[in-house]
């Protein structure tokens, strides 16, 4: 059986024993000796009856949460979820009704699409992860129905205003999403071995989904790009300090402040946020080239239907209003060459 001991006077008490043929140490994480004993009670009793009714029967979602976390799994929501459910509630409890309460609880004004990425998605995912360790079949959760799409896109007008009113650092990051259709966290991952400014090309290595591509910048967000020069090393992209910036998991919101204050100040709204770049970049592009197959190659989508999200309905006289604003997303390899920025290197430090 278990026992409970402190390694030095006034310190946090241990467990250890052998319970089922379980050898166990470890630390309670707690200094008062009623709290530790009654832990130790506990514990003892969760092996005892993991070993009579099996893992399946006693596992947490806690535990499994955890399992997912430590394989790999995404962990963006998964916090507030663990402290709804808290430590004891069983993984073989989680179903539509236990969703629908933690949604409930969390997000109670949420859309149906917030409600889908923020509770339902992660949920599934710790699921299927654990289906796949034991064989289980997994239970499906029930989606939230609603408009889960984005409809907002710049227009090129908004979108000078966007640029004007851009610090300087800010500059070639929207030349990135704008001219590109970066995803933010593919552009400031972007460094001077990746960028080939004599074509207006940059290698993406790391992506969303894993399938590496190139980017092709219309002269207009090349300008943009190297508007503050090009390093020798590190990261086109770069804080106001000129360092890289840190990679995050649904990189965005390192820039999200620089973004919020320039969007503000040209008078957009909250719904524009730096993704709604890359919608920008998939409407412009199409309706000034018609061209299907380039957008899916320079969008980096492996399914047209995702393209065709991306892809907005826009007035005929879309591409025109582009040329009128130096954007030109026509293929290099067809048009008639023009000059290229002339490209200013920045020493590093």
């Amino acid at each position: 059986m278990l026992r409970k001991f402190r390694r030095t006077p006034g310190g946090n008490y241990y467990i250890r024993g052998t319970v089922a043929g379980q050898r166990i140490f470890e630390s309670t994480g707690l200094d008062k000796a009623a709290a530790a004993e009654a832990y130790r009670a506990r514990r003892e009793q969760e092996i005892i009856t993991r070993h009579s009714l099996g893992r399946a029967a006693t596992l947490t979602f806690a535990e499994a949460a955890l399992a997912y976390m430590e394989s790999g799994g995404e962990t963006r929501f998964i916090g507030p979820i663990l402290d709804h459910f808290g430590p004891d509630f069983l993984f073989r409890d989680i179903n539509n009704s236990a969703a629908n309460t933690a949604a409930a609880a969390l997000y109670p004004d949420a859309k149906p699409a917030t409600i889908n990425r923020q509770v339902l998605t992660p949920l599934s995912a710790v699921i299927n992860y654990i289906a796949g360790e034991t064989g289980q079949p997994a239970i499906r959760l029930k989606r939230r129905k609603g408009e889960t799409k984005r409809l907002r896109w710049l227009t090129p007008e908004e979108a000078e205003k966007l640029i004007a009113a851009a610090d300087p650092h800010l500059v070639p990051i929207l030349g990135f999403l704008l001219g590109g259709g970066c995803r933010t966290g593919e552009a400031l991952q972007i460094t001077p071995q990746l960028f080939y400014p004599k074509t207006g090309e940059a290698y993406l290595p790391q992506t969303k989904n894993g399938h590496p591509r190139m980017i092709q910048l219309p002269p207009r967000a090349l300008n943009m790009v190297i508007s503050r020069g090009v390093p020798e090393a590190g990261t086109i992209c770069t804080t106001p300090r000129g360092r890289p910036y840190v990679i995050r998991d649904h990189g965005g919101g390192q820039i999200s402040g620089a973004f919020r204050k320039a969007a503000t100040a040209a008078g957009l709204g909250r719904d524009v946020v730096p993704h709604t770049l890359r919608h920008t970049w998939a409407t412009w592009f199409y309706a000034q080239t018609r061209d299907f197959g380039r957008l899916l190659d320079l969008g980096g989508w492996q399914k047209a239907d995702m393209a065709m999200r991306y892809r907005k309905a826009a007035p005929a006289d879309l591409g025109t209003r582009l040329w009128d604003h130096g954007w030109d997303f026509s293929d290099p390899a067809t048009r008639a060459p023009e000059a290229r920025p002339g490209l200013r290197v920045v020493k590093s430090d």
